[in-house]
């Protein structure tokens, strides 16, 4: 079956399931292949891992360590990850050699903050998916405008990319927290909504969009890992 076709068929079977009932279905669908949850261990992030460790705590969980994260994102990943019995958690870090000859001085997001997200986050992400039949990310819709019209269920750089909570609110992401007792990220008591890179986050103010501290006063939006290079 076409991706596209496969995709379009899990959006109309899931298009009133709850993120566990996706995320049961997605770990065991062979038309779709091995999984793995991509994580930044930020904001929202331990929803997504508490529910994956409920359900199999051996699906593999990769966070992409750009080598310019909070020391506190850090130090996050290490601690969520024992406290759910994460398995199979894969850190993957961008290549030596090309930060090297790319961005030797740290200061490449300075003049050119797509290349960067380019040698930190996507190629290694994208090196780390091969073998991969889709992935599960923790977008959703109420994160800004640049989402607002995600689906459960898409074709990206011929994988599967799957969104289980695409449809669910700040509200109810709060609740799962406070309900499962979940610890949130130290910095989301400082005004961090969303969370990237250190040079380029910074707290939002209360009535802005969540993703308003990423790349403040420039026009991106997102770092790339979520922009698909191949539509076949």
């Amino acid at each position: 079956m076409p991706l596209r076709e496969l995709a379009q068929r899990r959006n109309t079977l899931h298009h009133k399931s709850d993120p566990q009932t996706i995320l049961r279905h997605v770990l065991q669908d062979v038309q779709i292949g091995q999984v793995a949850l991509v994580s930044s261990f930020g904001a929202d992030s331990v929803v997504l891992l508490h529910m994956i460790s409920e359900i199999d705590r051996t699906t593999p969980v990769i966070f992409l360590d750009t080598l310019m994260l909070f020391r506190e994102t850090l130090r996050y990943q290490r601690d969520v990850s024992e406290a759910l019995g994460l398995r199979d958690v894969r850190i993957i870090r961008p290549d030596t050699t090309k930060l090297i000859h790319g961005d030797v001085d740290c200061l490449l997001h300075q003049s050119n903050p797509d290349g960067c997200c380019a040698l930190r986050k996507t190629e290694p992400l994208t090196q780390a998916l091969e073998g991969f039949g889709g992935w599960i990310t923790g977008r959703r819709r109420g994160q800004g405008k640049t989402r607002d019209a995600l689906p459960l269920f898409e074709l990206a750089d011929r994988k599967i990319k799957i969104n289980p909570l695409v449809n669910w609110g700040a509200d109810q992401i709060a609740a799962y927290i406070a309900d499962h007792d979940l610890p949130r990220h130290p910095l989301v008591a400082k005004g961090y909504a969303s969370l990237g890179c250190r040079p380029c986050t910074t707290p939002v103010g209360e009535n802005e969009d969540p993703r308003a501290g990423r790349w403040r006063g420039q026009e991106k939006t997102e770092c790339g890992i979520h922009f698909p290079r191949s539509r076949s």
